[in-house]
C-alpha cells in the first residue's frame, strides 16, 4: 500500500462519523487543489459534522483522523487586531 503523504496535516469535514475501531467514517478533504474524500478512521466515535485532522494514511484511500479544533478560533476576534 503507498501512503498519500500529501493528505497528512489537512483537516476535513466527516461526511459519515466514524464508529471506533469497529468501522470508518468518511471525510472530505481540501486537498491537491480540490476536494477528495477517504476511508477516516478514528480511535473513538466521531460524529457527522466533525471537523478532523488527518494524522496517517492507511494508503487506498483510509485515513487515521482525531478531532480538530482550530487553536485561531479560541482567540476569537483578537487574532484579526494583532497585526
Amino acid at each position: 500500500m503507498v501512503q498519500d503523504d500529501a493528505v497528512i496535516g489537512c483537516t476535513g469535514e466527516l461526511l459519515v462519523g466514524t464508529r471506533g475501531a469497529v468501522g470508518p467514517g468518511e471525510i472530505l478533504v481540501r486537498v491537491r487543489g480540490g476536494s477528495e474524500t477517504f476511508l477516516a478512521w478514528s480511535q473513538e466515535p466521531l460524529p457527522t459534522g466533525a471537523t478532523v485532522l488527518v494524522i496517517e494514511s492507511r494508503g487506498c484511500r483510509e485515513v487515521d483522523v482525531i478531532e480538530w479544533a482550530d487553536p485561531l478560533d479560541a482567540l476569537g476576534g483578537d487574532a484579526a487586531d494583532a497585526g
